[in-house]
């Protein structure tokens, strides 16, 4: 069943790029309806909006709102099968009290589960499990032409591999049957350390992070010469029970919490500034332990920290923010110092930089995923960006790595089939798929998906 449509204007989490759509909100019953019915400008299926850039918008054409969430209870084997349209904050909430958790959650749990499959999202463990898609049994896809198929790695790869990364353009994902694993709390030992350059921070990860379940560094781009890439490396696993003390052993079963804190309305102009990212920065590197371990943290606090301010993103101003987050081989961690050297000289505040090591990269025709290092920095928009970024882009491209697309608005069409060398098979699938060009949107229009 589908409701009337809406005109809205949307934007990606960066708030950058507006466009204007008619929004449709319909079940599962409703989704071939709309599809068959898709004008020229086509429809495309958008989560909880927390991809950065225009994936999930679609001017002048249809936007499908997130499908009603529903959980059913986990199977013998902890496989559960959910909505496309469940959050993972909802998933985790009803996992936990049964012993559950997923096995791939990325920097915010306000992300849809079709989202997370069409962005093959990954996380603080993916040296371990992988990416979002590759913990999914199977997924039911309403394919452009309104029949639904059921496909998984073993039963239909083609599709499914298209599918996993391929940003909602192969069909719309409106259930999925997920892998889940098995813990005793809601809580996770950490062991954070205090390191002085990047140097030190590689090294530490690629010798040490075997033994964490997860692994992350905050990286300080403020910093400069000796101490440029100086870092925050926090790591940890699942806690058992009887590692629990105090609060935590009395009430182990901490759930995600809803955010304490909104910020209300946009600025007129952005509060991150270089003086506000430069005592940000000292503050957060100096509060930071040399070494700590068997530290408890709950999931919020450990997996999502931002999530506990909600619309933070209104902190950049009104001309919002890009988040820049791009892959490179092991080998290539020169790439990472090179970039980390142009954006401190650049001057312009970088905030939240974000450094992971990826395990081996996943199947995804378009997952970004790939073995070796991921950098993430969020910056304010400004005009001049695109020709910074674009310089980034050229050193990505040369060491054989790749720019996020669930993050970008910017990207050129040309440099795509350079970063995903399995770009021409997804399109010639989309042509086979949909010929009438039912399932459009931004990104793929601008990058020419």
């Amino acid at each position: 069943m589908a409701e009337p449509a809406t005109d809205v204007v949307l934007t990606g989490w960066g708030r950058t790029a507006p466009t204007a759509a008619s929004l449709r909100r319909a079940d599962a019953s409703g989704v071939a309806r709309l599809l068959r019915d898709a004008g020229p400008r086509g429809l495309i299926a958008r989560g909880l909006g927390r991809s950065y850039g225009d994936p999930a918008q679609n001017a002048g054409g249809d936007v499908l709102a997130p499908l009603p969430g529903w959980i059913d209870e986990p199977g013998p084997d902890g496989s559960v099968r959910v909505s496309a349209g469940t959050s993972l904050h909802d998933l985790m909430r009803h996992l936990l009290p049964r012993g559950r958790f997923v096995p791939v959650t990325p920097g915010t749990r306000y992300v849809s589960v079709g989202g997370a499959i069409a962005a093959d999202v990954h996380g603080k463990g993916h040296h371990v499990t992988g990416s979002f898609g590759e913990q999914v049994v199977s997924l039911d896809l309403v394919l452009p032409d309104g029949t639904t198929r059921t496909v998984g790695p073993d039963t239909d790869p083609e599709l499914y591999w298209a599918t996993v990364g391929g940003m909602g353009l192969t069909g719309v994902i409106v259930a999925a049957v997920l892998r889940t694993i098995p813990v005793e709390s809601g809580y996770l030992t950490v062991t954070t350390q205090r390191l002085p350059d990047l140097d030190a921070v590689l090294r530490e990860m690629a010798e040490g992070d075997a033994r964490f379940g997860y692994s992350v560094a905050w990286i300080d781009t403020e910093a400069r010469g000796r101490s440029l890439g100086r870092s925050v490396l926090s790591r940890g696993d699942h806690a058992r029970r009887d590692q629990l003390s105090g609060r935590a052993a009395r009430d182990p079963l901490a759930l995600p919490r809803a955010p304490r804190l909104t910020v209300p309305l946009t600025p007129p102009t952005s509060l991150v500034t270089a003086a506000t990212v430069r005592a940000f920065n000292e503050l957060w590197f100096r509060k930071a332990p040399r070494w700590r371990s068997d530290e408890l943290q709950d999931v919020s606090a450990f997996f999502h920290p931002l999530d506990g301010v909600a619309g933070w993103n209104r902190l950049y101003g009104p001309r919002g923010f890009v988040q820049y987050q791009f892959a490179v081989p092991e080998a290539h961690a020169d790439v990472v110092r090179r970039i980390l050297e142009r954006l401190a000289a650049d001057r312009h505040p970088t905030f939240l930089a974000v450094l992971k090591r990826f395990g081996p990269g996943s199947p995804g025709w378009l997952s970004f995923p790939r073995a070796g290092w991921t950098l993430a920095v969020d910056t304010p928009a400004r005009p001049d960006l695109a020709d910074l970024l674009a310089g980034l882009d050229e050193q990505v491209v040369a060491a054989g790595g790749r720019v996020y697309l669930a993050k970008d608005a910017r990207l050129r069409p040309e440099i795509v089939d350079a970063m995903y060398p399995r770009a021409s098979d997804f399109r010639e699938l989309r042509a086979r798929l949909d010929p009438q060009r039912r399932l459009q949107s931004d990104l793929a229009r601008r990058l020419h998906l």
